[in-house]
């Protein structure tokens, strides 16, 4: 009985070679990491070695015209960039292979786009489903490092003042260079206004507006990756993200068998019954995030390139030290606030002084939590108040003797 099967000579035409060298480029594309990141020279095998500076050389004076010159050393550690293999099947019907006029490329090449841009951000931004041999996500490094921000309702000051996101980045020694966000963050900048009403971002309303904060461009992942529920942004100098392709992406087709739904195991597609070829496409790449001691960040014990707006956790509690205090008039006083809870919650407060007579004559708490005690202050018993940026139903409180 004659088989109505298309054998994979009667395809081949389907990806001449121009066609492979534009996927590779399409994927680039496709993948916010990758257009964001640094690219290294193509791997020639499946790891490649970093050699990255670990220890600064020492200058020192010289004592005197006869001073002994000391000795410094310089060291270096090595970082392995992991190549790792990504796939994707395309099931496309046999029908849609005959119609001669059909843009088949032009179909297919943008689901290869964003299937190769969603696993590769997914695993390089949140750790997706990534590889074991691949290094922690770009957010479990921020999380280690500290470098996590959690969203309150001062979103300027969450982002930009003293200890925002931006602040994270340059405190150890970086400068931002770009900023991933979720596309939900465009509308909170376009609600943000100053005192007088008027919009502190504004757009052009006659022409484009790109978004930028402090002079970075902001980039609005829509391939899907982008977790909204574990980033709102990630900001960062992206030339430290480095990746590196492994140069052996290939196609097969296939005429036959099964195509699985990884979830379950139940077949999706059975390519003879449901008179369907499938495309399958690979590449294999690897990234990393040398992080190299500088200048700056040298004394620092734990730095990162990188800085996680992240949505707000629970807040559990507020606590204030020292938990009581004597101040004499005239004297300022200290205080610090600590802030506990579930997932990603911020430690910012807002100050404040109960129990004071003298509020015009000058006893106050600024925003720093240091507490100033008027000289004509009559009262003798102060309450020093710490309540949370992020939840104003929780707070500590400090007992305050004027001495």
């Amino acid at each position: 009985m004659a088989t109505n099967i298309t054998a994979r000579t009667d395809l081949s035409g389907l990806i001449p070679e121009p066609v492979t060298r534009e996927i590779i480029q399409g994927v680039t594309e496709g993948s916010a990491v990758l257009n964001m990141g640094r690219r290294l020279p193509n791997m020639t095998s499946k790891t490649q070695t970093m050699n990255v500076l670990d220890m600064l050389p020492t200058a020192y004076f010289v004592n005197g015209d006869t001073g002994t010159k000391q000795t410094t050393k310089m060291k270096w550690d090595k970082k392995k960039i992991v190549a790792e293999e990504i796939a994707v099947i395309v099931p496309i019907p046999e029908a849609v292979l005959d119609d001669a006029d059909y843009d088949i490329w032009g179909e297919v090449r943008p689901r290869l786009v964003e299937a190769f841009g969603k696993v590769i951000d997914g695993a390089i931004l949140f750790g997706t489903n990534k590889p074991t041999s691949w290094r922690d996500s770009v957010l479990e490094t921020c999380t280690k490092a500290g470098s996590v921000v959690a969203a309150t309702p001062y979103i300027y000051d969450d982002i930009l003042s003293e200890g925002g996101v931006v602040a994270k980045v340059e405190e150890s020694g970086y400068l931002v260079n770009g900023i991933m966000s979720a596309i939900q963050m465009r509308a909170k900048l376009r609600g943000l206004k100053d005192k007088g009403g008027s919009p502190i971002f504004k757009t052009d309303m006659q022409g484009a507006t790109p978004y930028a904060l402090d002079g970075s461009p902001m980039y609005f992942p829509r391939n899907g990756a982008f977790d909204a529920s574990k980033a709102l942004m990630i900001a960062g100098d992206w030339s430290e993200l480095v990746y590196s392709i492994r140069q052996d992406i290939t196609f097969k087709i296939f005429d036959q068998g099964v195509v699985q739904d990884p979830s379950d195991n139940s077949i999706a597609y059975n390519l003879m019954q449901n008179d369907m070829i499938a495309l399958r496409a690979v590449m294999r790449l690897g990234w990393e995030i040398p992080n190299p001691k500088t200048a700056y960040n040298d004394t620092l014990s734990k730095y990162c390139p990188f800085a996680v707006y992240a949505p707000a956790g629970t807040v559990n509690t507020v606590t204030v030290t020292p938990a009581t205090a004597t101040v004499a008039k005239g004297a300022s006083k200290a205080f610090a606030a600590a802030v506990t809870g579930d997932g990603a919650v911020s430690n910012g407060v807002l100050w404040s002084v109960s129990g004071t007579a003298a509020v015009k004559a000058g006893t106050k708490i600024d925003e720093n939590g240091t507490l100033t005690i008027a000289s004509t202050e009559t009262n003798t018993a102060l309450t020093v108040t710490a309540t949370s940026k992020q939840d104003g139903t929780k707070y500590g409180t400090a007992a305050v003797t004027v001495g």
